[in-house]
């Protein structure tokens, strides 16, 4: 067996790549003609329908770690990941529901916008800056991930591959605005699903299972010779506390990632919002699914074959099983699916960027710029942000391998909060969320291994790097602080002027659908004070000795 892992013949894999990179041009090019405003380059004029963006939305949320980083990670740790899908799967939901159709009925196309009106342009101006740092992070994995894809499995130096994918992903993104970037990624889900979906089957048949033609679920049948090939597969690691840390880290960070809020205002209705909903919950569970049924089948081949993967290698355990049991040909189709999940990530990440740095920042400084300058300035933000990210990724961050979950984190840290309280409690203001967004986001940075390795909070390299053991602690100060430093500022006179007015009560009710203002609705003591308690406990708890 070649140890190396690479195509023998590299031309078949690089051919499939440049097909699919002209066919997302071509559907960039077409589908973004159109656009004459920030509403038609950033939310593709609301006029998606829900099965497009349904797709777009999941080809969104995935990225080359549902083809390489996590099968790796259940190789190298048999952490039983269908926790974190679970949590993941919930993101569009419980934006849809908590925020994304309010925020939609507000006319909204991002939501620092919603920060903006809400709580003023320096509370917007915090948060823009965070998750513009966040979405680098996110972009920057997806084009390393790219580049070692095109180094490792193609046979292109790294330098090479970087240089010139980061600028087909670029220029294909800037030309294609929203638009072209919902129709690509609703092709690239299509192409990601079948890719990996498809040659996964090949490979349970070739290994005995009889549950091939369907593997997401019936990989099931393989668990008797799984559980004799090795005892301990299924079992569960970690404390109860590591598992309910991913709440905060990934299902609450989501709520603050900005690339999938994003995907709810492009949907043409409500309604529509609401369809979509489904459609994305249905296909990211179906790939998520595949990916642990991937990563299940790889252990077992590794159990069976006394073939060792070495750390090194694990991320291309999905590769390495395409390989060993499917025709040249395929692997280079899985390749194709890899580099298109990589892409439509990258794609949402840096649309966010130019929203964010255009229309959050820029744009809030210098209100009195025309429209077309506004176009002009979100185009040249796509292109920055894309530059950013291939110059760092020359020499990047050790920490890559988990920068994409750490980015979560920093999400649900420092602009979630400020959404889910801000859509649901009109106490909330200017002065909560800075302190909630500063001092959380803040303290995130110091107790992650990345920034001072001697700060941490469970002193557990994986907990600490995911960024677990970080949102645990942060997310609940985020809350807690944007709660009390609210309810006391309201009641200090002197900052009556700066403090949350009828404009913004008569905002609050209408992104809910009321047409009349009632000071009682969402205006809870008890809820704001309940969940103060509750964000207390699990504070403390993050704060006491972590048991693995």
């Amino acid at each position: 067996m070649d140890q190396t892992w690479q195509l023998s013949n590299p031309i078949i894999g690089i051919v499939i790549v440049i097909a699919t990179f002209v066919l997302f041009y071509a559907v960039s090019y077409f589908s973004n003609r159109a656009s004459k405003s920030v509403e038609d380059l950033y939310a593709a004029g609301g006029g998606v329908g829900p099965v497009t963006n349904g797709l777009a939305m999941a080809s969104t949320y995935m990225s080359l770690a549902t083809f390489l980083g996590v099968t790796g990670l259940i190789l190298n740790l048999q952490v039983p990941f269908v926790m974190l899908w679970i949590q993941m799967i919930l993101a569009i939901p419980l934006i849809t529901i908590i925020y994304g159709t309010s925020l939609r009925r507000m006319g909204a196309f991002s939501p620092t916008h919603f920060v903006r009106e809400r709580y003023g342009v320096s509370a917007s101006i915090i948060a823009a800056l965070f998750m513009i740092l966040v979405s680098i992070m996110y972009a920057l994995g997806q084009m390393i991930g790219i580049a070692v894809t095109f180094e490792t499995l193609l046979g292109i130096p790294y330098i090479t591959g970087l240089i010139v994918g980061g600028i087909l992903i670029v220029g294909y993104v800037t030309i294609g605005g929203m638009s072209g970037a919902t129709n690509n990624a609703a092709i690239q889900m299509v192409i990601i699903a079948l890719m990996f979906i498809v040659p996964l089957g090949a490979i349970m048949k070739a290994m005995g299972g009889s549950g091939w033609y369907f593997p997401p679920l019936l990989y099931a049948d393989m668990v008797p010779a799984m559980l004799e090939a090795m005892p301990s597969f299924f079992d569960y690691q970690y404390s109860s506390k590591w598992y309910f840390a991913i709440i905060p880290a990934l299902t609450i960070g989501s709520l603050g990632l900005p690339h999938l809020a994003m995907r709810i205002y492009t949907a043409s209705s409500l309604k529509s919002a609401r369809q979509a909903m489904v459609w994305f919950a249905l296909v990211l569970g179906l790939v998520f699914s595949a990916t642990y049924a991937m990563g299940f089948a790889g252990v077992y081949y590794t159990q069976i074959s006394g073939v060792e993967i070495s750390s090194a290698d694990a991320d291309k355990l999905t590769i390495i099983l395409n390989l060993v049991y499917n025709p040249e040909w395929v692997t280079a189709l899985v390749i194709a699916g890899a580099i298109s999940a990589g892409l439509s990530t990258l794609s949402g990440n840096l649309l966010a960027i130019g929203a964010l740095i255009s229309q959050d920042i820029v744009t809030t400084l210098k209100p009195n710029l025309t429209s077309k300058s506004k176009v002009r300035l979100g185009y040249i933000s796509i292109a920055m942000g894309g530059l950013v990210s291939v110059l760092l990724a020359f020499n990047p961050p050790e920490f890559l391998t988990v920068s994409i979950l750490w980015a979560f984190g920093l999400a649900g840290v420092t602009n979630a909060p400020l959404i889910m309280m801000g859509v649901w409690w009109k106490e909330a203001n200017r002065y909560g969320a800075m302190a909630a967004s500063l001092v959380g986001g803040i303290l995130y940075i110091i107790v992650s291994p990345f920034v001072f390795p001697n700060i941490v909070v469970s002193g557990h390299a994986l907990t600490d790097g995911m960024g677990l053991s970080g949102a645990m602690l942060c997310v609940p100060l985020s809350f807690i602080l944007l709660i009390v430093v609210s309810y006391i500022t309201n009641r200090i006179p002197a900052l009556q002027k700066n403090l949350p007015t009828k404009a913004d009560h008569k905002l609050i009710e209408r992104i809910h659908g009321w047409n009349d203002v009632n000071p009682a609705r969402y205006n809870s003591t008890f809820g704001a004070f309940l969940i103060t308690a509750i964000s207390i406990a699990i504070f403390v708890w993050a704060l006491m000795p972590w048991e693995f």
